[in-house]
């Protein structure tokens, strides 16, 4: 098969891009015929060794796939060849990755894909959806009438994160670039702020007069003064962004509100946390309320490039998806 790897951990240009053997399935794994196969930030964490997880040399990058079933395991009931499926769980903690022509994914870790389903729709949201779901009900744990605030709420995730939020009755304020502010409302912002306003800190204060009750930052930002000023009693911050940011935490205020702090990292979620997140993410892309903003579709072979472009931030609001059959 074709496949992106690297044989050792580096930048972008150790990349690579050429025959591999194909791989084959375990008892427990599933052979997927790559159709789509997104890039994320963490796939360039991995890759580069900022983000430590045991990779097997050499290393096929990437995580998010979209695909058809070529042949299950011994063990796997409830795939069949042929079905569509999709992952959200390759590349990291020993398994190889999704820039390949074929991957074989853990069944506990494979979701069939909602009916009529675009792949390069579907593997643009599934890994940005699932994050959000995993920060606000896992490790947020949101309920109805509380307020939560988003900010970055025009990302990728930072979208998401909004209308799950207003799916499961909670109050949304919204921080963002003053042009994304009314898309923010469309998703269900109750308040939509720009975060370049000089009274910005005096507007969430209003927006939120009894304080937040789970705080997101999906930008990496981290302004944790703002942060736990704004918070209300046994409220939570829940940090999912900025791999380098190193930010003062005011530990007083924070713990005479019996605040909390967590950290997110996709990486850590069980497959049972990641098996919900899919059933949510499934349910909103068969309702059509979760689409993409923009996506651009590259060959395989271009893999080093989406890399190099996710880093420099010349892919600002895209979603850089590979297609293997762009090769062919």
């Amino acid at each position: 098969m074709k496949a992106a790897y690297v044989r050792r951990l580096g930048p972008a240009d150790t990349i690579r891009y050429g025959s591999l053997p194909d791989p084959r399935p375990g008892p427990s794994d599933v052979l997927v015929a790559v159709e789509a196969a997104a890039v994320d930030a963490v796939d360039t964490f991995v890759r580069s060794g900022a983000y430590r997880t045991p990779v097997p040399f050499p290393f096929v990058v990437g995580r998010d796939v979209v695909g058809r079933v070529v042949e299950c395991g011994a063990e796997v009931t409830g795939f069949r060849a042929g079905d569509r499926v999709w992952t959200n769980s390759l590349g990291h903690d020993g398994r190889q990755g999704a820039a390949a022509e074929l991957a074989a994914v853990p069944a506990d870790r494979l979701y069939h894909a909602p009916p009529g389903a675009d792949p390069v729709a579907l593997v643009s949201v599934v890994h940005p959806a699932a994050t959000a779901y995993l920060a606000l009900v896992v490790h947020g744990r949101v309920r109805a009438g509380e307020t939560v605030l988003v900010a970055g709420a025009a990302g990728n995730v930072g979208r998401v994160a909004v209308v799950l939020a207003a799916r499961a009755g909670a109050r949304v304020v919204a921080t963002a670039a003053a042009a994304d502010l009314d898309a923010c409302r469309a998703l269900g912002a109750a308040v939509a702020v720009d975060y370049r306003d000089p009274r910005h800190a005096e507007r969430l204060h209003a927006a939120a007069p009894h304080g937040v009750d789970v705080h997101l930052d999906t930008s990496g930002r981290h302004d944790l003064d703002l942060a736990v000023d704004l918070l209300a009693p046994r409220g939570r911050i829940v940090l999912l962004a900025g791999l380098s940011a190193r930010p003062r935490l005011p530990v007083g205020p924070l713990y005479t509100r019996d605040g909390r702090i967590e950290g997110l990292a996709i990486s850590n979620a069980t497959s049972e946390e990641l098996a919900a997140a899919a059933e949510q993410v499934n349910q909103l892309v068969a309702e059509g309320a979760l689409t993409p903003r923009r996506v651009e579709e590259l060959p395989l072979s271009r893999t080093a490039q989406a890399h190099a472009r996710l880093e420099a931030g010349d892919a600002a609001g895209v979603r850089l998806v590979l297609r293997p059959a762009l090769d062919h």
